[in-house]
């Protein structure tokens, strides 16, 4: 989580912006980094504009740079390789970093994303078969259903707020697929707390890094939405336990669930998982999708090739999961959605041991950061990085396989990977077939880093009924 994110203190800059190799009593082989003050390190500068720190960093020539926040050292890693020793050649030897713990911890203390070890192995394979391809395919009739239903809604109107129609359309579409709850009408009760919960951890703010026990306007907030999003997962627990549900959803896994010694996960732990899946779940699809449409509204060339791909691949019929082998082109606009920006836009880890990366050595109990969203801009992988252009995913480019990596990687990476994608797809295809997007919000536009990767404002976009 960015906004708790630690660093290391950095080396001064020469004047072109490049680490220049030691300053004071560090050695010449320590990792470059930006000049920080003293006790505050760097914590000032990322405050100010944490997507401009991370550019800051993104510019030195090394691919480990040192910096500082809040007293704590860390390392910016952007070498493909080093990621992937990270995330999964050597990922026994790095765990979820201590800060994502502490912070992510004051709300859900447990469950997939948090817990490590044996407790983690036994939720994830518990939870896996709630995602095989087979299971998640058969979701792909009521996402379409649920995206058809929303067009619908928007015929006759001139433009949408799209940030606030896909987060309200991702969370229908989780709640009653994965858990087969309809949430249509009471989508605030968790939509809301998980808004506030969000911009609660806003990297730019001294909220995320004080401990929600501080009773600052924010955290008060923050708090009255948990406790609604807590009333609301207790109210839907009970009645999943007092009637009948789908016994193959992840809500009824969470629930009977049982381990080899005959133990199954407590209320807290149901809690704790249905609290990563629906806050986290949703965000990041309905991230996924309002940068989708942006883009293409922004991009007409790019628009019309994915219309004629529909058309010619679709005509007058909805989309089916079937139907995604053949729309190559719409794979490949919600791949480059997701290069230029990944709603999960840095994976945090800490080594359990001193390791080297890129030549540098990096003491255990340190954070590393792997940010996807500097990674995926780098012009060694990608010609013309901060073009929109789908078409490159087409092409036979030889680049590392983590220099794109929007779900993490290793045995960590999204156990939804496969459900998101496939919803992105199916719903973008859904509502390009109705409608031409055109310019509402205009690329660049300003990012917050919150949990996930926000616009700074909603992001809109004209319809023409196709």
């Amino acid at each position: 989580m960015a906004g708790s994110t630690p660093a290391d203190a950095g080396e001064g800059a020469d004047e072109g912006g490049r680490g220049s190799g030691t300053v004071g009593t560090r050695p010449a082989s320590a990792a470059p980094g930006p000049a920080g003050l003293p006790l505050l390190g760097n914590t000032l500068a990322f405050l100010r504009d944490p997507v401009g720190f991370y550019d800051e960093l993104a510019a030195y020539e090394s691919d480990v740079v040192a910096y500082n926040i809040a007293g704590d050292d860390g390392y910016m890693v952007r070498h493909p390789e080093a990621i992937q020793r990270v995330l999964v050649t050597d990922a026994s030897d790095f765990r979820r970093a201590q800060i994502t713990q502490d912070s992510l911890g004051q709300v859900a203390d447990g469950g997939l994303f948090l817990n490590e070890g044996e407790q983690w192995q036994r939720e994830r394979t518990a939870l896996q078969p709630a995602f095989y391809r087979d299971r998640v395919e058969t979701y792909a009739e009521m996402m379409v259903r649920y995206a058809e239903q929303r067009a619908d809604a928007w015929r006759g109107r001139d433009a949408v707020t799209v940030s606030d129609e896909m987060r309200t359309l991702a969370l229908e579409v989780l709640t009653k697929t994965l858990l087969d709850v309809d949430i249509r009408g009471r989508e605030s009760e968790i939509g809301d707390a998980a808004e506030r919960l969000t911009a609660n951890f806003d990297a730019g703010t001294v909220s995320a890094f004080l401990p929600m026990w501080v009773p600052t306007p924010q955290n008060r907030r923050a708090k009255r939405a948990l406790a609604a999003f807590d009333s609301t997962i207790e109210d839907l627990v009970a009645q999943r336990r007092a009637g009948e549900g789908d016994p193959e959803d992840l809500l009824s896994i969470l629930l009977d669930v049982e381990f080899e010694d005959g133990t199954g996960l407590s209320e807290q732990d149901v809690r704790d998982n249905l609290f990563t899946f629906l806050v986290a779940g949703h965000e990041t699809t309905a991230l996924t999708l309002s940068y989708a449409c942006m883009l293409l509204a922004n991009h007409p060339d790019a628009q019309a090739k994915l219309h004629a791909e529909l058309d010619a691949v679709l005509g007058d019929e909805a989309p089916t999961a079937a139907n995604l082998f053949e729309l190559g082109y719409l794979g490949h606009v919600v791949d480059e959605a997701l290069r230029l920006y990944p709603p999960a836009y840095t994976v945090f880890r800490e080594p359990t041991t001193d390791v080297t990366l890129g030549g540098y050595d990096i003491p255990a109990g340190s954070i590393v950061t792997l940010p996807q969203q500097v990674v995926h801009r780098d012009d060694r992988w990608f010609d013309d990085p901060d073009a929109f252009r789908p078409e490159r995913w087409a092409e036979d480019r030889d680049r590392p396989e983590y220099a794109y990596f929007p779900f993490g990687g290793g045995p960590r990476h999204c156990i939804g990977m496969r459900f998101a994608l496939m919803e992105a797809k199916l719903v973008l295809a859904t509502l390009a077939r109705c409608f031409a997007f055109e310019p509402g919000t205009e690329p660049p536009i300003d990012l917050s880093m919150q949990l996930t990767l926000q616009p700074s404002e909603p992001i809109s976009v004209a319809l023409t009924e196709r």
